[in-house]
């Protein structure tokens, strides 16, 4: 019986296979050109044009019912105050609502027995016209809110005042590209992908805390937002002449 040839025809079917990837390899590099990628940024500058507050009520009483009561008539109160200010119902929603004991200290037994209770009502309340904020405020103290703060502000359109910062920032990440083309000896090609990185947030908040409010009415500073915008671009290269 002759020998079987089999190990000579798997000898030759490895060559093949190899040949073939050699001539496959510059095909798929064809497929995924270098590039440069590198990301840009710019901010912006605008003054905010809402503001938010909370307010609320805070009342004891020695039954949880009474204490109940007056918080109910003093928020109703602060409401009323709001409507009158000009304020659209839509714009002030209750945040938070709470009735808890009270407890006292019996320093000769050691127990801590219900003395009373506390009914407190908050509101969070949006003003369009940051410049009617200070006078909100008092309106507010008037009508019988005692717990103040958390006032903040924001610019509403800031993605659409953010588009001349894209422009900046999209040259920007052209500039830096140019300064690695130039770098590594080779030159830009036409941009591959342009993302932005996030969605745009600013880098201060104007905000100020509660304050105990002066005689001659509340002092409020709505200060100026600066917004941020980053993008990632590729560019493919070439190499340099």
């Amino acid at each position: 019986m002759r020998p079987m040839k089999k190990p000579a025809i798997l000898l030759t079917s490895l060559v093949t296979s190899f040949a073939a990837a050699l001539l496959v390899m510059p095909a798929l590099a064809d497929d995924f050109p270098s590039a440069i990628s590198v990301s840009g940024e710019a901010t912006i500058s605008a003054a905010p044009d809402l503001a938010q507050i909370d307010a609320g009520v805070a009342n004891d009483a020695k039954s949880a019912k009474e204490a109940s009561d007056a918080n109910n008539a003093a928020m109703g109160k602060v409401l009323l105050a709001l409507k009158g200010a000009g304020i659209d119902e839509k714009d002030y929603q209750t945040s938070r609502l709470s009735l808890q004991p009270q407890y006292g200290q019996n320093k000769s037994t050691g127990a801590s027995p219900v003395v009373g209770f506390r009914a407190s009502n908050r509101v969070t309340v949006k003003i369009r016209d940051v410049t009617k904020v200070a006078a909100i405020i008092d309106t507010l103290v008037g009508a019988g809110a005692n717990d103040i703060g958390n006032i903040s502000f924001e610019v509403t359109q800031a993605s659409r005042l953010l588009d001349d910062a894209r422009e900046k920032a999209v040259a920007d990440a052209r500039r830096k590209a140019e300064i690695y083309a130039k770098a590594t000896g080779v030159t830009l090609g036409a941009p591959l992908s342009v993302s932005e990185g996030g969605a745009p947030m600013p880098l201060f908040k104007g905000r100020m805390a509660a304050a105990p409010m002066a005689a001659g009415g509340a002092a409020v500073a709505p200060g100026e937002e600066t917004l941020a915008v980053t993008v990632n671009v590729s560019w493919a290269i070439k190499q340099g002449q």
